[in-house]
Order: C-alpha cells, then structure tokens, then sequence
C-alpha cells in the first residue's frame, strides 16, 4: 500500500475531494477554507495547491467526483432491475444508499446551488441535475407505456415529486442532524411515491 508520500496526482486529488466530503457531514460547506481541508489531510497548504490550481478547482473536482460515483450507482441498479418501474425504485433506494454513505454530499450540492457566482461547481450540479431528472423521466415514460402507472398521469410532474421525496427525506434529516433518517423514512416514503403513480388495482368484492 503505497505511503503519502508516495501517492500519484490523482490519489491525492481524490483524497482532498474526500476530505471535503467528510467536512462537509458536519460544517456548513461555504465556510470550509482550504487551511481545514489542508489540516483534516495533515498536509501543508502548499501541498494542497500542487493539485489544484483555487478553491473553486477543489470544489469543481469534488462536486464531479459525487456526480461521477452516484450515477455509477443509479446506472447499476436500474440495470439490475426487472422493469421500468423496478428500475426507478432500485434507483430511489441506491440513491438513498448513497447518501447515508456520504452524509456530507446533501450539504454540498445544497452550497453549490445556493452560490451567487455561475462557478464549474454550480454548473455541474445543474447538469447533475438535468440528467438525473432526464432519467426519472424517462423511466417513467418507459413505465407508463408498459402500462403500469395510471392513466394520464402527468410524467414532468411525477418525475419532480421523485426527486422532491429525496429531497424531502434529506431535509428532514438535516434538521434532526443524522441522515440515518433518511434511512429509516426511504422506504415509507417510496411507497407513498408509487401509490400515486401506479395504475389502479381493482378491489375484489
């Protein structure tokens, strides 16, 4: 296993944008300076600057490594997945996964968004964005003409409340400062989610 001072480029880099993650589960990302990440590393400042050129490189780097790993983890489970609609909830619940996992990424992209400056970051977690909400959509299109979602169920609106229940679950956790709410709330709130959309089952007499 090779030493820190032994590292690759890329190592380092991808221990720096994992520092910030795991600052990020307990402070609030916008007051995170490159001297905490540096300490959280033991490393120097100057280390920290040979990798990357600003702040704003760091924050460009991480918010692409968290869209990079959990679309990874959306694509895997969809694909294992029998069906559309299958498709979608392994995808709920992956994300889900993935947050727990990574408590300090929900803050992130929260800081990103919140920017007043058009930064790499803000615009890759709206391009993040953009293509998770092109998926849900498109899984649900697929779902719908399989027949298994009610008819004339609005897909644009279906697809935002998707997202809207994560989004739900995290704040909640946030404001209760665990995100193993978000565990323990997912599955309840998924089948809310699905009641909604799916076709009518006729009740036997």
């Amino acid at each position: 296993m090779p030493t820190k001072r032994n590292l690759t480029s890329e190592a380092r880099r991808e221990l720096t944008v994992k520092a910030v993650i795991e600052l990020s589960a307990d402070d609030d990302p916008a007051t995170i300076t490159t001297g905490a990440i540096a300490k959280h590393m033991q490393v120097t400042q100057g280390a920290l600057f040979r990798h990357f050129p600003s702040k704003d490189a760091i924050w460009e780097a991480v918010i692409g490594w968290v869209g990079e790993r959990v679309m990874q983890r959306l694509d895997a489970a969809a694909a294992a997945a029998d069906g559309p609609l299958a498709a979608l909830e392994a995808m709920f619940h992956a994300h889900i996964a993935f947050i727990v996992e990574h408590p300090g990424v929900p803050r992130l992209m929260m800081s990103q968004l919140q920017h007043a400056r058009p930064t790499p970051a803000r615009r890759l977690v709206r391009s993040l964005l953009f293509h998770y909400r092109e998926r849900v959509e498109q899984l649900l299109g697929q779902a719908q003409a399989a027949g298994e979602l009610r008819q004339g169920l609005d897909i644009e609106a279906a697809a935002t409340q998707f997202i809207g229940t994560i989004q739900g679950l995290v704040m909640q956790s946030l404001m209760l400062g665990t995100m193993e709410h978000v565990a323990r709330q997912a599955q309840g709130a998924l089948d809310l989610y699905c009641h909604g959309i799916h076709v009518a089952r006729e009740v036997a007499p």
